[in-house]
């Protein structure tokens, strides 16, 4: 049974579907859900009492012709809206400050998040300093903004980070590499636009890293170790989704209620990892992405399986919840965990990604820098079972070849 944070006693549960506990929580962002609702962001935004709204995308989305139609969703609405389009993968702190001097240039009075978690995530970023001043690196931590921040809608155009429906900007600082959270509520996007239609342009490895990303969200937030009976619901029910929706976008990329599928669910596990946190996986991947450059999807896909089979010894009976959920593979006289890994390691693999940190040119002398990188995040504390720097050594070299 699963043991939320702070009670002696188990939820029932007559179905993995089905928690009943107590919780307190308040929905902080309006969602608008389904094909065609990107055309609502004009209508949305001057609902918010905008008149200078801040688009903030990347050029990428701008050639698949997505901004184009954003643009003049708002301009019909009787706005003036202004394009910062050079948000780039793993924002920095210097395009952070790119984008806040150009909001400063233009007197922006609401930003647009449009593209991927880190469209998302320099909107978010530029708002801190924009409203607050300082540098990015004096919000590293939550709460720390102490004024208010101007409205931030936000319209992911990936199924992958939920950072639409989360209150951190994940940062990197320049010098150090380090990838800072920053989280205070009022960053959270007032409104999240989420338009199945907009994710069926994705190229297929992009569809891929982010689909596997979102999958371990509802995975890790299942069973982190301040998990509760809000981000139970949540994480089991992103889970159905991704599950079942992940297969069919790999085999028909145009299906748009699989793509509306995995953009619902990618959201759902975001609201979970805003209650309940992430794990071990994601301090592995973070090193990687900041030292090699590997896509944090990429480096998810790699790592899930191996942290899903170290954490079972610890939570096997919650993975057995979850299996039912959406069983996959059989289990072949193993525990669900083993079955969970044995699931993600076949979609990484129909996905035509690398299983592999050696396929990633990872050199082997490195693990013991990235272990102990690994064991200093954030999220490491959060893992069901005690990881230490030791604990990230074993796994790295398990997901070595």
């Amino acid at each position: 049974m699963i043991q939320p944070k702070g009670e002696d006693e188990p939820i029932a549960a007559s179905s993995p579907l089905d928690f009943v506990g107590p919780f307190d929580w308040q929905p902080q962002t309006r969602v608008v859900f389904g094909p065609g609702t990107l055309a609502q962001v004009g209508e949305l935004a001057r609902e918010l009492g905008s008149r200078r709204p801040l688009v903030v995308t990347d050029l990428g989305l701008k050639k698949a012709g997505h901004v184009e139609p954003a643009m003049r969703s708002l301009i019909d609405a009787g706005l003036n809206p202004v394009l910062f389009d050079g948000v780039e993968e793993n924002p920095t702190t210097s395009l952070v400050e790119k984008a806040v001097a150009f909001a400063r240039e233009h007197s922006i009075d609401l930003f647009i998040g449009l593209g991927g978690g880190s469209s998302m995530d320099t909107a978010k970023g530029a708002n801190f300093i924009l409203t607050n001043g300082g540098k990015m690196a004096d919000y590293w931590g939550v709460g720390k903004a102490s004024k208010p921040m101007l409205p931030l809608i936000a319209i992911p155009t990936t199924a992958g980070t939920g950072s639409e429906a989360q209150s951190y900007a994940l940062i990197s600082d320049d010098k150090t590499h380090v990838k800072m959270a920053c989280g205070d509520k009022k960053a959270a996007p007032r409104i999240a636009i989420l338009d199945p239609l907009v994710t069926v342009s994705q190229p297929a490895r992009v569809t891929a890293v982010s689909g596997i990303d979102a999958i371990s969200h509802a995975l890790e937030t299942w069973v982190t170790n301040v998990r509760q009976p809000i981000s139970l619901m949540f994480a089991a029910r992103a889970w159905k989704l991704l599950a079942d929706g992940f297969p069919r976008v790999l085999n028909n990329p145009k299906d748009v209620e699989a793509r509306g599928m995995m953009l619902l669910g990618a959201h759902l596990a975001g609201n979970a990892i805003e209650c309940s946190m992430l794990g071990a996986t994601h301090s592995a991947a973070n090193p990687l992405t900041a030292h090699y450059d590997l896509t944090h999807g990429l480096a998810i896909g790699i790592l899930l399986p191996h942290v899903i089979r170290w954490n079972a010894e610890e939570v096997e009976q919650q993975y057995v919840e979850l299996y039912r959920i959406a069983p996959g593979v059989d289990h072949l006289g193993q525990g669900a965990g083993a079955a969970l890994a044995l699931m993600i390691e076949n979609l990484v693999e129909r996905s035509g990604l690398p299983s592999t940190l050696a396929e990633c040119g990872v050199p082997r002398e490195a693990i013991p820098e990235l272990s102990r990188e690994a064991a200093a995040q954030w999220t490491a504390k959060f893992n069901p079972r005690p990881v230490t720097a030791s604990d990230f050594e074993s796994l790295f070299h398990q997901a070595y070849n």
